[in-house]
């Protein structure tokens, strides 16, 4: 993917057990992003993501926003160099 990008964010507040994982799949399947979603063990969500910077900004947003029933208290992001490892986005454990 030519001029790809992207981050990793660890994403705060109340994230599991609300559909957070498969809402963030759906974002980014929708938006065309690779990468993957997972629960930490200390309740935190992480959000690895590789596309294109205006696309990875949407996905952002939405994370950023949650699903019904979520609440995102912060979201900490590092933009990286796409390692283009990912052949789709998906929910990992």
């Amino acid at each position: 993917m030519a001029g790809s990008t992207a981050f990793k964010a660890i994403v705060r507040g109340t994230v599991q057990g609300v559909g957070f994982r498969y809402f963030t799949m759906r974002q980014a399947q929708k938006l065309g992003v690779t990468g993957y979603v997972r629960n930490l063990p200390n309740g935190d969500v992480e959000v690895c993501a590789e596309g294109d910077q205006e696309t990875l900004i949407s996905l952002l947003a939405a994370v950023k926003r949650g699903p019904l029933g979520a609440y995102v208290q912060d979201v900490n992001v590092d933009w990286q160099n796409a390692s283009e490892q990912y052949p789709d986005f998906r929910i990992t454990y």
